[in-house]
């Protein structure tokens, strides 16, 4: 597997399993298949309502100490306090001493606690109980505030990315500021799967449309985690470290980006 360097100094997988909208029942055994499969990186989220299942899997596959384990704090925890009492609740629910990762899930601005959950993110890092810290779905200016006010940077931004809403301004801001991009929703919720400049692509490779979308986010760099539910698709959607796309490929795929391409929520205006 593919590891990139993060902001303080550790390794990432590049590619991993996304577990949103998968129960806590079948999370388990997904997890273990998917490390069996050879992936390392595992995300979810205090929303997803699976940390339990995710936890299991990880625990009870053989690679489990070896696997990047990311979670994400949810908009009614933040707040430097309620922050982390809802870390020791998310590790509790994984069973794990540690994670690997720990993301704000959404700045949700006109809570006004995003700066005051970053700043116990920086504690839990320091003490050592999360290793990493990052942020999911920031702007630019929630970046740069968190940043500002605390010294201390995300070394991750997840965001919506696929080849519909390729969030170029964006992926520049966090390369500027030392934050690595990675894409939620990499097959554009599966509605890019049919898109026919795709299905070209993967027919000269002889590869499916899932597998150049992510080959596509690994040759930008970015750190991809597709969701399935589907142990043949989580196995197929690892397949992709044995072939490049051509420079046409790559050309014909900017072009699809859209004005119109968002599919989730504006991070700037949601307040849930």
């Amino acid at each position: 597997m593919v590891t990139l360097p993060l902001g303080d100094g550790r390794l990432m997988p590049q590619l991993g399993l996304g577990l949103w909208r998968t129960t806590d029942a079948e999370a388990a055994g997904l997890v273990r298949t998917a490390i069996d499969a050879g992936y390392r990186l595992v995300d979810t989220a205090a929303a997803y309502g699976n940390e339990r299942g995710v936890g299991e899997g990880v625990r009870s596959a053989e690679a489990g100490s070896a696997v990047f384990v990311t979670t994400k704090l949810w908009n009614d925890d933040q707040g430097y306090d309620r922050t982390l009492r809802a870390f020791d609740e998310s590790l509790r629910r994984l069973g794990l001493p540690v994670v690997d990762l720990y993301l704000i899930h959404w700045p949700a601005p006109a809570r006004g606690l995003y700066v005051a959950s970053w700043r116990a993110l920086v504690r839990l890092k320091a003490e050592g109980r999360a290793r990493s810290i990052g942020v999911s779905n920031f702007a630019p200016q929630h970046l740069r505030r968190i940043i500002g006010e605390t010294g201390e940077s995300p070394v991750v931004n997840q965001v919506e990315l696929h080849p519909w809403y390729q969030q170029r301004a964006l992926r520049a801001v966090n390369a500027h500021l030392g934050v690595r991009t990675q894409s939620w929703s990499p097959l554009g919720q599966g509605r890019l799967l049919s898109d026919p400049i795709i299905c070209r692509i993967a027919t000269r490779h002889g590869r499916t449309p899932a597998q150049v979308i992510i080959r596509w986010h690994l040759e930008h760099g970015l750190i991809v985690i597709p969701k399935s539910a589907n142990p043949d698709r989580i196995r197929e959607n690892i397949g992709v470290l044995d072939f490049r796309l051509a420079p046409d490929d790559l050309v014909a795929i900017a072009g699809l980006d859209r004005a119109d391409g968002r599919i989730g929520p504006d991070p700037v205006t949601l307040s849930l």
